[in-house]
């Protein structure tokens, strides 16, 4: 009569090996996800060639509201931005976009948002880059 070795004495048991083998395809799974995402993050960050940065704003009357704002661009773009302004209880009450040209990289200029209403808020909606 043979008796069994005892467990885990001469090599791995068949459960070790599957249990290594699902440790590898996911690592290799995972490393190969996180490479797709950080690929999407930098195209996503090197695509934005104009971004813009509300300042200031003062409410001017019932009807106006001025924005400061800043605009960081390649040289040679052209872009748009859009401003929206508020009234208190979250309305919509006003909104611009602003086409933002010329040669220099950074960009400083006062925009006058129209307004239905009173304003108390404004807003920098989003800047993107603008066809020629």
């Amino acid at each position: 009569m043979q008796q069994e070795p005892p467990a885990g004495r001469y090599g791995r048991s068949a459960d070790a090996v599957a249990d290594r083998r699902l440790k590898i395809v996911g690592a290799v799974l995972g490393t190969g996800l996180l490479g797709i995402i950080g690929w999407f993050g930098v195209s996503y960050i090197s695509g934005t060639d104009v971004s813009g940065e509300l300042i200031k704003f003062k409410v001017v009357s019932d009807e106006a509201v001025e924005a400061h704002v800043e605009v960081r661009k390649d040289q040679d773009a052209d872009g748009v931005c859009t401003l929206r302004a508020m009234e208190e209880n979250g309305r919509e009450v006003g909104r611009k976009a602003v086409r933002i040209d010329g040669a220099e990289s950074r960009v400083d200029t006062v925009v006058t948002v129209r307004t239905t209403a009173r304003a108390v808020t404004a807003e920098l909606v989003s800047c993107e880059g603008a066809e020629s």
